[in-house]
């Protein structure tokens, strides 16, 4: 049976949305979870939870005390040299020691890829991990990365991200030849700026399914299945995104209850409403996996629901059973030059 290592701590509502969610997991996967974090906040959570009509198996969850967190406030880095026993160093400690085979945590976003690189480091032929977000589009979900892991890159990372996203969707989605797209302000290859430019002449010459430039407007269009960036420009595009769905959604609603008749209509289009928010809705994913770290690595939204911590732990594992690190290592060597 897999473990897999939860930051129990990681998120605005921990524990109890972390604990929630990895129990769901451990219901409906075989699996085993290491909730890591103050020892005392999960065991009131788990007795909720012993409490309950549907008790979980206690032999597939285990408890590590650790009395430090690292703040959603704090620098990364210099919070984990003063913190070494914290939630998110421990859990990552604990897959480097083979306790756990992929680690979950929906806090500090840094922190976490920090702990992850010193914990496992990297892939070998990779030298910046990506975080990939998926992403819904018209026709099926693609991978946007990176969003937030490394802020600066050169134009080999991006060829290294569009290896590692076309290999996470061979593997996830079964898109046999993944369409491979570079985010920019214009189709044409002059457009952009040095990054894009040199970065676009990298990718074409590779042995990835390359279909030029993608624009913001298009990301979402369903034309390219990977969609790769440097890390500042994923995080924002990604923000400006989940922004903009909490304004669709919000103005919906507003509009089908501002009317007596609309009202009448809203009950109509309840399930197309439904539907809308099922195909937009992050939790449905569960998370970012940290791409080119040697150890399987799951970044959820700081807002992460007991739902999407439930799919994140169920994307580690489906991960860590499939051998995913191996075969994105393949494949990295094979596009080296």
């Amino acid at each position: 049976m897999l473990w897999i290592a939860v930051d129990a701590m990681g998120g605005d509502e921990a524990p109890r949305n972390i604990v929630d969610g990895a129990l769901a997991a451990v219901r409906h996967f075989d699996l085993g979870v290491l909730l890591v974090g103050r020892g005392q906040a999960i065991d009131v959570e788990l007795a909720r939870h012993a409490a309950s009509d549907n008790p979980v198996d206690r032999s597939r969850v285990r408890v590590i005390d650790t009395p430090d967190v690292v703040g959603m406030e704090e620098s990364p880095a210099a919070a984990l040299r003063r913190k070494p026993a914290s939630s998110i160093r421990v859990a990552a400690d604990a897959v480097a020691r083979g306790d756990a085979s992929a680690l979950v945590s929906a806090g500090h976003t840094g922190a976490t890829v920090m702990a992850a690189h010193a914990a496992f480091g990297m892939l070998p032929g990779v030298d910046r991990p990506a975080l990939a977000a998926v992403i819904p589009t018209r026709t099926r979900p693609a991978l946007l990365l990176d969003v937030g892991a490394s802020v600066e890159c050169r134009p080999p990372h991006l060829l290294q991200f569009a290896v590692m996203g076309s290999m996470f969707a061979r593997v996830v989605y079964d898109i046999a030849t993944p369409r491979v797209g570079l985010l920019s302000i214009g189709h044409e290859a002059t457009k952009g700026n040095e990054l894009t430019r040199e970065a676009h002449q990298l990718l074409k010459a590779s042995p990835v399914h390359f279909i030029g430039n993608v624009e913001a407007r298009d990301v979402y269009s369903g034309d390219a299945d990977v969609i790769v960036c440097d890390g500042f420009t994923g995080n924002v595009a990604l923000k400006t995104s989940e922004g903009l769905v909490e304004l669709v959604e919000g103005l919906l609603s507003e509009e089908l209850s501002s009317t007596f008749g609309h009202r009448v209509g809203s009950l109509f289009t309840r399930r197309a409403l439904r539907h809308f928010h099922l195909r937009v809705d992050y939790s449905e994913y569960g998370g970012a996996p940290l791409l080119g770290v040697a150890g399987v690595t799951i970044v959820g939204h700081g807002r992460s629901s007991a739902k999407a911590v439930r799919n994140a732990v169920a994307m580690a594992y489906r991960f860590a059973d499939t051998r995913f690190l191996e075969r994105v290592g393949e494949e990295i060597a094979a596009a080296a030059p």
